[in-house]
């Protein structure tokens, strides 16, 4: 990084990703990327609280994807 103050992140850290979910409100038609990452599921939760607190999500980017038949 050009900044040696600032640490280069590590993407495995971040596991909760914060989406506005603009779509819940008819506000958007193509999908949403994440607009937040965080380690701490607690952090994402009062992230997307704060910024959008009617159509929030947070997302575990690590869970387990079942697969279906």
């Amino acid at each position: 990084m050009a900044d040696r103050c600032l640490a280069a992140p590590d993407l495995r850290q971040y596991r909760y990703a914060v989406f506005c979910c603009s779509f819940k409100i008819d506000l958007g038609s193509t999908p949403d990327h994440a607009l937040a990452l965080f380690a701490d599921e607690g952090m994402a939760m009062r992230y997307g609280a704060g910024m959008w607190p009617t159509t929030f999500q947070v997302v575990d980017l690590h869970a387990v994807r079942e697969v279906g038949p």
